[in-house]
């Protein structure tokens, strides 16, 4: 009989059997100890000046929040509980919980994720990643500055994450080529670093970035009536975002000193890619057309006939030329964050129309009366905080509905409380949890933790000051005053 050899002896876990279980069900225990408390909250009476309904909204939220930072169930799937059981506990009933899932917003990303997949999909996009920084990137600044630009470029009309993914690749052969040493060089740590912070910086510029700034606007409409064009959010975006580009790019100098006398290996291997790919097909031109003209409908017509319908008009027509296929769309897609939308929006209009979001806001103001623009400085230094450690999304949707009760009970304009959250809910720089741009660009292998996390303390402080001298000095000139 042939004897089987173990390269590894085998270890005996000799612990009690009791500490192996609880060390194996730690995730259901915890889940089960979420259940317990909930009931246990859901059965007592409401806190003085607080309805049942409003109690109940104030438990589901609890639950719901717990769940999105600890992760113990993904975040879309947490989002559609939540949403489910506003019906079941009685605190909004089935045909308004379930209308909020059709919401504008939800249309519009889903037209704004097959835009960009088709982007991806068809090459354009790093067709013209290629062609930007064999074009402009001559010397090793130069090379790295294009990185950025084109990276906070792109995140203007397309997804920061898909731009992150697009990237990658191109500047991971651009740092092949150079022969750049992994854990060594501080110029490949420069060049990956500037897709991270570009495609940041960027995707806090439109409703196009990500999916906190179509959220936060649609949770201000549901609650207010009011909302933002896509020419307004973006003019009120750049007064942050146009000064961050210089002293992002100037920092990232600073960190990551040039250590590269020249990028010449690099432009030939980018040269003899884009000869490799040939002229632009069909598809390419086709897309090109596209997003120009949504990008103009969107600027020109998005207030008059609706964000969504221009997205969805746009993806319609790019299935009818047979660009992208249904298929291609159902992989590329992050069906989630869509899910994750809908609950969202569903939990937020509960927490505003049951009272439980004014009530938070009389109990935090009883015992002091701060500023306006001290309660927009402080609800923006926490947001800018708390995207470092859950998703942007999730921030919006914890944020907006006190944002918005502290805005009316306290005079301030909501346009402005809703900037003051989702824009600082995009800046996460410091953790790879953050956001998939610094994941990625730590996943090159070039970069370790604290390259990563002192300089993005540094931007994120400098960004939240930029925040406040653009609420306090520039907004109000554009008709959004505190």
């Amino acid at each position: 009989m042939e004897r089987i050899s173990l390269d590894k002896p085998l270890k005996i876990d000799r612990r009690p059997l009791w500490q192996i279980l609880a060390g194996r069900t730690h995730r259901y225990q915890v889940i089960a100890g979420l259940i317990l408390l909930s009931t246990v909250l859901f059965n007592l009476d409401p806190p003085r000046g607080l309805s049942a309904q409003g109690y109940h909204s104030l438990i589901l939220f609890g639950a719901t929040v717990f769940l999105w930072v600890t992760g113990l169930l993904p975040m879309a799937a947490t989002a559609l509980l939540s949403m489910v059981m506003l019906p079941l506990l009685g605190i909004m009933d089935a045909r308004t919980t379930y209308g909020h899932f059709g919401n504008e917003a939800v249309f519009f990303i889903l037209g704004a994720f097959i835009l960009a997949a088709a982007m991806t999909g068809s090459g354009l996009s790093a067709r013209l990643a290629r062609a930007m920084l064999a074009r402009f990137g001559r010397t090793p600044i130069r090379l790295a500055l294009t990185v950025f630009l084109l990276s906070t470029a792109l995140s203007y009309c397309m997804s920061e994450h898909a731009v992150a993914a697009m990237m990658f690749p191109v500047v991971s052969e651009i740092a092949v080529s150079l022969g750049l040493e992994r854990g060594k060089s501080r110029y490949a740590g420069l060049l990956f670093m500037s897709i991270a912070w570009g495609c940041i910086i960027g995707g806090i510029a439109t409703f196009l970035g990500g999916a906190r700034a179509p959220l936060a606007v649609s949770i201000l409409r549901e609650g207010t009536g009011l909302g933002f064009s896509f020419l307004e959010w973006m003019i009120a975006a750049s007064t942050i975002v146009l000064p961050l580009i210089v002293i992002g790019f100037l920092l990232l100098l600073r960190f990551f000193p040039v250590d590269l006398e020249s990028v010449e290996g690099g432009l030939r291997h980018l040269n003899r890619k884009r000869l490799e790919t040939g002229k632009m097909s069909f598809d390419e031109f086709t897309v090109a057309l596209v997003m120009i003209a949504t990008i103009l409908g969107w600027i020109t017509l998005g207030e008059r006939v609706g964000l969504a319908a221009i997205a969805i008009l746009a993806a319609v027509f790019l299935f009818t030329f047979r660009v992208i296929s249904w298929k291609s769309i159902e992989e590329d897609v992050n069906w989630g964050i869509i899910l994750m939308y809908g609950g969202s929006i569903a939990l937020a209009g509960a927490m505003e129309k049951s009272g439980a979001a004014t009530w938070i806001v009389n109990r935090g103001l009883e015992s002091f009366t701060p500023s306006p623009f001290v309660v927009v400085a402080v609800i923006s230094f926490v947001a800018i905080i708390m995207t470092e450690c859950i998703s942007h999304a999730a921030v919006v949707a914890i944020f907006m509905p006190i944002g918005l009760t502290l805005s009316k009970s306290m005079g301030i304009d909501p346009k402005v409380m809703t900037l003051a959250i989702a824009l600082p809910a995009g800046l996460a720089y410091c953790l790879p949890m953050g956001t998939p741009a610094t994941a990625i660009a730590y996943g090159s292998g070039y970069l370790k933790s604290r390259d990563i996390m002192l300089p993005g303390a540094v931007i994120m402080l400098i960004s939240w000051v930029l925040f406040l001298l653009s609420a306090r000095f520039i907004w109000p000139l554009l008709g959004l005053a505190i």
